[in-house]
């Protein structure tokens, strides 16, 4: 059993509180490492080492701050086995898909560090003679990331590539849940010899380093992905000193399939965009809407296509589908959302259960007879269980869709392209993904609306929530 530490200022730092987090394994409710309790005190020393390493950062040249980050993208490579089995062992996820995150991060910091020649500012003309006006893009300074535990590996990437390359540093808070794979970062971030100060893990609870981390005022930006609870806390720690926040909360994707869809394609789309990672994952499809001329073909093709999901732990077997949920708390969360539904009126075609007595296993589950005033559908599941809804028209299924407090992905599946235009116009999502599963592209811009979020991640967007303008008016004499 590993007994993490704290990376502050370029060093491993020692357990300051004495306290410890047992982080278990939730294939088997093991202990699989011991996490530092940290404190106020230990996210002042982080924030003030990001502090005074800042200047020296933001006069490095860009193109040398990028060749940090394509250090850190090989040195990743060069665990990635080990950083895979880390992501098995402690957030539960089949081992495909852990190598896919580790791969994707180091590609990810690779593309981030690709933009250090490329953002750029702006000239604007003038309406006075003689007088020149120059827009600058500058670091913020210093910013803080809170992490999440679904993607706990990437998600180091999506805040710290982008924030190191355009002069930032940064401090950031791994979730408790699954710490261990951040230590492993560090690690190489000490072997590659990034300057002291400009990146710090500190781990603890929300309540207290995440708290510090938004209210601290000498942070320019706090940048969370969690739900909508933490993102609000957040938000309320920031406002204090009006620091700039950037979150990615909760989700409650619609995918609507439509009469002339390829059920084929939407049921194999449709599943991968609900299993993935046990369906804890934003962007999962959360909420299907069936026309009703193809809905019990449909449905047909989609419980035995949910039947087919292999579920077991990923920690022993290599070829699955589903691992288990998080947390005991996650299983009796999906558990009652469940039985709530059925309580409701929903008519249970698949699953509904927990699997097994030990690990937090959960069948790949399909409601039918589902309506849009359900808990169900109104509620973020979090969880491999897929409501059908029927519809009759097309602006009632546009309508039901938009129809909710979150705004971050959607789906729609037809072979008709005027249809696909018309429901993407009127569909109010951050993202919609036409024939495909819900993943999206490191190039894009990942941003929700409505209570899903604030800013955005990935791209040139992406890239800008890190930067602020300097705007200067030049007058010249002529």
């Amino acid at each position: 059993m590993r007994e993490l530490k704290m990376f502050i200022d370029g060093r491993f730092v020692e357990n300051t509180s004495g306290k410890w987090i047992k982080v278990l394994n939730p294939s088997t409710e093991e202990v699989t490492s011991m996490m530092p309790d940290g404190t106020v005190d230990d996210v002042k020393k982080a924030i003030n080492a990001a502090e005074k390493a800042q200047p020296a950062w933001e006069a490095t040249p860009a193109i040398e701050r990028a060749g940090y980050l394509r250090k850190i993208a090989d040195g990743i490579r060069k665990r990635a086995d080990e950083i895979a089995n880390i992501i098995v062992r402690e957030g539960g996820k089949t081992q495909g898909l852990a190598m896919v995150e580790t791969i994707f991060t180091a590609d990810y910091i690779d593309y981030m560090a690709g933009w250090a020649r490329h953002y750029e500012g702006e000239i604007v003309q003038s309406d006075r003679r003689g007088e020149n006006i120059f827009i600058f893009k500058r670091p913020i300074g210093v910013t803080t990331g809170i992490l999440p535990w679904n993607f706990p590996f990437f998600l180091i990437a999506r805040k710290a590539a982008p924030a190191l390359v355009t002069g930032n540093t940064i401090v950031l808070k791994p979730s408790q849940l699954t710490p261990e794979n951040a230590f492993v970062f560090a690690q190489i971030v000490e072997e590659v010899g990034l300057p002291a100060g400009v990146l710090n893990i500190v781990n603890g609870r929300g309540s207290v380093v995440g708290h510090e981390l938004a209210a601290n005022p000498k942070v320019g930006m706090v940048s969370l992905t969690g739900s909508v609870e933490a993102g609000q806390s957040t938000m309320e720690a920031a406002s204090k000193n009006i620091t700039k926040v950037s979150l990615e909360l909760g989700g409650k994707a619609p995918a609507i399939v439509m009469a002339d869809a390829d059920l084929d394609l939407a049921v194999k789309s449709i599943i991968d965009s609900r299993v993935d990672n046990t369906g804890q994952v934003c962007n999962n499809a959360e909420r299907v809407y069936v026309d009703k001329k193809v809905k019990d073909e449909f449905t047909k093709k989609l419980v035995a296509g949910m039947k087919a999901v292999k579920v077991g732990d990923p920690n022993k077997i290599k070829d699955l589908d589903m691992g288990p949920l998080i947390e005991a708390r996650a299983l009796e969360s999906v558990q009652w959302k469940v039985d709530n539904a059925i309580k409701q009126g929903a008519r249970l075609l698949l699953g509904g259960h927990r699997i097994g007595t030990s690990g937090y296993f959960f069948e790949a589950t399909v409601l039918d007879n589902v309506t849009q005033d359900m808990d169900i559908i109104r509620q973020e599941t979090f969880g491999p269980v897929i409501p059908i809804v029927e519809y009759d028209t097309i602006d009632q299924a546009i309508e039901w869709a938009n129809d909710s407090e979150y705004g971050l992905t959607s789906s729609v599946y037809t072979t008709n392209l005027d249809n696909a235009i018309k429901v993407n116009r009127k569909l109010k999502f951050g993202e919609t993904y036409i024939n495909r599963e819900n993943f999206e592209a490191m190039q894009g811009f990942h941003a929700g609306w409505r209570k899903s979020g604030i800013g955005g991640a990935d791209g040139k967007h992406g890239l800008e929530e890190y930067l602020q303008t300097h705007v200067v008016y030049l007058d010249t004499k002529e």
